[in-house]
């Protein structure tokens, strides 16, 4: 369904240009997200706007790349289902990946008057058995 691949899309893009409003323009008002970093949720957006701008603003002069591979979308009339695998690398102003890492990402998104928006977000990653630890790299 091509109106939800687009929400891949503004994301990779809103991310790499550190754009807050863009960012929290594919989700919905009340959105809830579980996020694999220190809270065990984020519930509405306006949580969720602040979250990326701290992110954002953490980055200084670096950007980050986001590339989604296989990507699974599952859609009905009003509500879809999406999963990815997600690998964030941020890049230096010349150019060059400093770091990376890599997670797994679903997606509830709902059909609504503004179109398309994402009501849910669960990030993960596997945890190692002996050291307990997420993997974050596949």
């Amino acid at each position: 369904m091509k109106e939800i691949e687009l929400l891949f899309e503004t994301y990779k893009n809103a991310v790499f240009q550190k754009d807050v409003a863009a960012y929290a323009s594919i989700f919905d008002d009340e959105v809830r997200i579980f996020d694999m970093w220190i809270d065990w949720s984020s519930d509405g957006l306006a949580a969720w706007r602040e979250m990326a701008k701290e992110w954002f603003g953490s980055l200084g002069s670096e950007r980050v790349v986001v590339a989604f591979e296989e990507i699974r979308i599952q859609a009905g009339a009003e509500l879809a289902a999406a999963t990815a695998f997600v690998r964030f690398a941020a890049i230096s102003e010349q150019g060059e990946e400093l770091r990376h890492l890599e997670n797994r990402l679903t997606w509830v998104v709902c059909k609504k008057e503004q179109g398309w928006k994402i009501t849910h977000q669960h990030t993960s990653g596997p945890i190692d058995f002996e050291t307990m630890k997420v993997i974050l790299k596949r």
